[in-house]
């Protein structure tokens, strides 16, 4: 992995993946959505990655004679979803634990920022 993919999928990505989490948490959506979309965002990172700065691309691996090694562009398309999916269920619970407590303020209060917990219980 280059410098520049590491960039393209922490900071383009990554920012598309904190504002996916939110708006899945939002929605009242259940946290394997993340996973789901995360997937789908990382294929458009590998693409973007393979488009702009020669990077590994699974399908043009397995559409192309003169594609990279498979097993390679799959590793990195892996690595990148991992990546997309872990920021996405992060801010997924962090909204979702800030949405707790600004509902239902009668009946949970913070415990951290990605936790709550009923009031009146120690």
């Amino acid at each position: 992995m280059t410098f520049s993919l590491l960039a393209l999928t922490f900071l383009l990505f990554g920012g598309a993946a904190v504002l996916m989490g939110n708006a899945i948490a939002e929605t009242w959506r259940p946290w394997w959505q993340n996973i789901t979309y995360g997937a789908l965002l990382a294929i458009a990172d590998e693409f973007l990655g393979f488009a702009l700065f020669d990077g590994p691309f699974f399908i043009d691996s397995l559409v192309s004679s003169d594609g990279g090694p498979f097993g390679e562009a799959l590793a990195a398309y892996l690595v990148d979803a991992v990546i997309i999916c872990a920021i996405s269920l992060l801010a997924y619970r962090v909204t979702l634990a800030r949405k707790m407590v600004s509902q239902y303020p009668w009946l949970y209060e913070r415990t951290g920022l990605l936790g709550w917990r009923e009031k009146g219980r120690a």
